[in-house]
């Protein structure tokens, strides 16, 4: 998945020494690129200032969270001397293995931070002040559970009509509709082989080609080899990004600029991304490449009128739009958590 969130979430962060960091909020971010956009996305959406504390973990951190506690057994040294006082309003984190670490904050602020965690913590959900369940994943029982559709991420409309100032001029040769052809690749556990890339590339051009317009497509870090089946399929105008081509990654102006999204299934961000667009999403599902989990997933998001399954006919219309990190900021506001 793409760091969408950088650029984002920078003009909340405080830099200046002369603020008072126990008057803004903390995030957790780890090496774990989901976990932080989803932490940062409702930091984002928050709109107050906020400090990044960048997690590293130790060997320790292999553990069960029962076993590690309300502690910083699990992080760095380096990472164990920046949890230090003045202690935060709140911490907002996402992830199993973020959860020790903001118990031990909360312990260590003698219950003054707040904890706001995304995803199931495995560790005494009770401790923790809200936690944000993803539908698909498994049920968690207790009144400061909040369950979500989709993951939170900082892909807010303000962000996407300035990606979209940025990157039209850019993009308005290619013919209307433009399609955003999000793909995504392989899973530890599922291989997206060359095979469903081609089928990918060909229906999608088909589909663009139909209606007279293009594609616009951008290949993540776990797409590989793969991109290049899909590339080599296409046969209508387009634009292509290959992850690590030079300049700027697209990828928001993509999803700014399109008229429809195309995405692959495997990742459940990029799909709550192209589904905060606001324009028809089509779910790309081949057998052999979605887990049970993702497919859980994918029946909230058409239950919910999010998106539809890959049909290879353009959508229309206007979708429902996803926003997770909305609703757990108003989730946040309504328990008086600021």
């Amino acid at each position: 998945m793409w760091r969408t969130t950088t650029r984002i979430w920078r003009r909340f962060v405080k830099h200046s020494a002369g603020m008072v960091e126990a008057e803004c909020n903390w995030v957790l971010a780890d090496d774990r690129a989901g976990n932080r956009s989803q932490a940062l996305g409702v930091a984002v959406r928050l709109g107050r200032p906020f400090t990044v504390k960048e997690i590293a973990y130790g060997a320790w951190a292999n553990l069960p969270n029962v076993m590690l506690g309300a502690s910083l057994l699990g992080v760095s040294t380096a990472t164990r001397n920046t949890i230090c006082a003045p202690w935060p309003d709140m911490v907002i984190a996402a992830g199993r293995r973020t959860a020790p670490v903001a118990l031990a904050i909360k312990r260590r602020s003698q219950g003054r931070s707040k904890l706001v965690q995304v995803m199931n913590p495995g560790l005494r959900p009770g401790a923790f002040d809200l936690i944000a369940r993803p539908s698909h994943d498994p049920e968690l029982a207790g009144t400061n559970v909040l369950t979500v559709v989709g993951a939170p991420h900082g892909l807010t409309a303000t962000v996407l009509s300035e990606a979209r100032v940025r990157w039209l001029p850019e993009l308005e040769a290619l013919p209307a509709p433009r399609i955003a052809l999000i793909v995504g690749g392989s899973t530890r556990r599922r291989q997206f082989t060359d095979a469903m890339a081609w089928d990918l590339g060909a229906r999608a051009s088909a589909m663009a080609k139909s209606a007279g317009g293009s594609l616009m497509i951008a290949a993540s870090r776990r797409t590989g080899l793969a991109g290049e089946a899909v590339i080599a399929a296409v046969d209508c105008p387009h634009r292509a990004y290959r992850w690590g081509d030079a300049g700027d990654n697209p990828y928001q102006g993509f999803l700014a600029c399109a008229d429809a999204v195309v995405v692959t299934g495997d990742s459940v961000s990029m799909c709550s991304e192209a589904c905060g667009t606001g324009v028809p999403v089509q779910v790309f599902q081949p057998e052999g490449l979605i887990t049970e989990k993702h497919a859980r997933f994918h029946r909230d998001l058409f239950a919910g009128g999010y998106a539809e399954p890959f049909t290879g006919v353009l959508g229309t219309g206007s979708p429902a739009v996803l926003d997770a990190a909305g609703l757990i900021a108003r989730e946040i506001e309504a328990r008086g958590l600021l």
